[in-house]
């Protein structure tokens, strides 16, 4: 199993009356395989109907001997790439994409014990914001800061259950804990008059290993939704929220590693992030007075490998919970 790089590179682009052709050099910036690839592709202008634009694309993309080494146990060579993406525009910035491609690998990959087959086809679905100066937005101009600080510990329970409330025990099997803080901003609050609202955010948390191993910082980046409007809500605000993105953390947690060691799978630094809470609105509390949105709840920081499925996660099966207490505020 490989773990994931990160590349920098250089990239220069055309813009024509047909298309925008470009050129790309990457190397890998994070010692994982030291690989460098160039790639020389076109995106051909877009096809418009209404709110719906199409652009095809096309890139023949050259990985050297180290690159291929390191992902495949495959010699240099150049792969070929065809795709066509779809951005359809819904409102306030907001974007739902959608794209479908096909890689034609290198005869030096195709011949790899590693590789069932050369061609590889992939579909993506998504949503995108626009953060524009010119787009209209849902939200009025002034964005406040939304921070939250938050502690936690160790769950054997799936999320599932924790978030269903039939199971919350901690410390169960191991005594580790967290504590991080979250920053963000609200990005539609309340469209068309229905109670919901979706923020983002991006957040830090230590591990504490508490002798298993090394402390350790986590880092996250994560859209939340928000649901209110419960019939207790003219005295006290009531939210649920599910938040879900990306967590990357330094070392593997010892909960995920001993857990994946039991099935003999692998674990994996880059994995998906979701954070189901429920809170309610201290700041009901004291009627009348001018205090800023302050809320106290009860979450869970979940990390996990799409059950599986996902290649980008390493094909993880599984993950690890924690259940957490956090104070949230604006300014």
């Amino acid at each position: 199993m490989r773990e994931p790089g990160f590349d920098v590179g250089v990239s220069a682009r055309l813009r024509t009356a047909w298309g925008s052709p470009y050129v790309e050099l990457r190397r890998d910036a994070s010692h994982t395989s030291g690989g460098s690839e160039a790639r020389l592709g076109i995106w051909g202008n877009g096809w418009r109907r209404g709110n719906l634009e199409v652009r095809p694309h096309a890139a023949l993309a050259y990985r050297n001997s180290r690159l291929n080494r390191y992902y495949y146990d495959a010699g240099a060579g150049t792969d070929l790439e065809l795709g066509l993406t779809a951005d359809y525009y819904l409102t306030g910035g907001w974007h739902l994409i959608g794209g479908l491609s096909a890689i034609r690998h290198s005869s030096a990959i195709g011949s790899s014990v590693l590789v069932d087959q050369r061609t590889e086809t992939a579909a993506t679905l998504g949503f995108l914001y626009d953060f524009s100066p010119n787009i209209r937005r849902w939200q009025p101009e002034s964005k406040p800061l939304i921070v939250r600080a938050l502690w936690g510990a160790s769950s054997d329970c799936d999320v599932k259950r924790i978030a269903t409330a039939r199971c919350t025990t901690t410390h169960t099997v191991d005594e580790t804990d967290i504590w991080g803080i979250d920053v963000g901003r609200s990005l539609i609050r309340e469209p068309n008059g229905h109670p919901v609202e979706i923020s983002g955010f991006l957040g830090i948390q230590r591990h504490l290993e508490r002798g298993n191993q090394g402390d350790f910082w986590e880092y996250k980046a994560y859209l939340k939704a928000y649901y209110w409007g419960f019939p207790w809500d003219r005295w006290i605000r009531t939210r649920f929220g599910i938040g879900a993105g990306l967590s990357y953390a330094e070392e593997i947690p010892f909960s995920e590693s001993r857990d994946q060691a039991k099935s003999g799978l692998h674990s994996w630094k880059l994995l998906q992030y979701l954070d189901p809470t429920i809170d309610v609105r201290l700041s009901d509390l004291v009627p009348g007075a001018r205090v800023r949105d302050t809320w106290l709840g009860v979450g869970v920081s979940h990390r996990s490998g799409m059950f599986g499925w996902s290649r980008e996660f390493g094909y993880v099966d599984g993950g690890s919970n924690y259940i957490y207490v956090f104070l949230e505020t604006t300014f």
